[in-house]
């Protein structure tokens, strides 16, 4: 072949654009930011949350593995976490005043921002799936309460249960402490408004989403709604950056948590690094809240920022190193 052509073949693979290349991928997850005492969880009890962890880690990085969309990734490592009653979403989600249970959850692909969202669900095994199907076939963002049964109802693939499927001793006994120290004009444990579950993931394809699943706050009335189910405040996707948050909703909703990480990004050229450590670690505990959050950009940089004692968290970086972790001090 002569030199010419061999060196026009050269500039021209040294010109490909970047969208023909496969972009990085990486995967984070939370199970839910709170206090997390060693002597409070038994070698027992933290084998199982881990390998729990490491399930949805599993589960998200087949389908990044696959080629397959951060969209599938997220509901694939959510959807596993929903289904463990060691986290506050699904299975293990926390009673509300009534002892029964009202479920919140929110998906968002961040290069389309499509977003779905439902809120006070009691009687759909999997909120986060129900999300994602209001983004998918409805024209509609957020759908609540008995709308979003009545949603559910027109999707045969929507699985149901029975709202007792999802009780567990552990959160019975969470909201009798909580009515013991309602009856006694004290104030509401941290752990009585931690948990939810979420997920960030970067595709092949350079794309980001987010997801989060809720249970909400343990002994919570009048239908309230925190922040995971509401778009830029627990949960926000675009094209440079993903969050899921846990903690204190209500300050999460009032500051936009969420979406504040991402627009310091987009807007200011800050690190993902030092966007997120000044929103949750900054913002958050200046306005009087507290709590953690995951987040990821185009580049496949993770930050797990919280200030609390711990963090349920697992992550797959770039370069394939994973792990998992739930107290501060790893």
């Amino acid at each position: 072949m002569p030199r010419s052509l061999l060196l026009a073949l050269a500039l021209a693979i040294s010109a490909a654009p970047a969208w023909a290349k496969d972009a990085p991928t990486a995967l984070v997850i939370h199970g839910g930011a709170g206090v997390m005492d060693r002597n409070a969880l038994s070698a027992e009890d933290e084998k199982a949350v881990r390998a729990d962890l490491d399930r949805a880690l599993d589960a998200g990085q087949a389908v990044l593995a696959g080629g397959g969309s951060a969209l599938d990734a997220v509901t694939a490592a959510v959807v596993v976490l929903e289904e463990s009653p060691w986290f506050n979403a699904g299975k293990g989600a926390v009673f509300n005043a009534e002892a029964g249970h009202e479920l919140d959850a929110a998906i968002m692909e961040g290069h389309t921002r499509r977003a779905g969202a439902v809120a006070g669900v009691s009687t759909v095994r999997s909120p986060l799936r129900l999300a994602r199907a209001v983004m998918e076939r409805s024209p509609h963002v957020m759908l609540a309460a008995a709308g979003a049964e009545n949603f559910a109802d027109e999707h045969p693939d929507i699985e149901r249960v029975a709202p007792d499927w999802f009780d567990t001793d552990r959160r019975r006994e969470q909201l009798e402490k909580a009515r013991q120290r309602e009856q006694a004009g004290q104030a509401a444990l941290p752990a009585t408004y931690f948990g939810t579950v979420g997920a960030v993931a970067l595709d092949k394809h350079g794309h980001i989403a987010a997801a989060t699943s809720t249970g909400g706050m343990t002994n919570k009335r009048w239908g309230r709604i925190g922040d995971a189910p509401i778009i830029g405040s627990g949960t926000w996707a675009d094209e440079g950056c993903g969050v899921s948050g846990t903690g204190w909703g209500e300050f999460y909703i009032r500051s936009a948590a969420a979406h504040d990480i991402c627009a310091r990004l987009a807007y200011r050229g800050d690190s993902l690094a030092a966007a997120s450590e000044e929103v949750i670690n900054g913002i958050v505990p200046k306005l009087g809240g507290d709590g953690g959050a995951i987040a990821l950009d185009r580049e496949g940089n993770i930050a797990m920022p919280f200030n609390t004692s711990g963090m349920y968290r697992g992550w797959v970086r770039p370069d394939g190193s994973r792990g998992t972790a739930i107290f501060r001090d790893e």
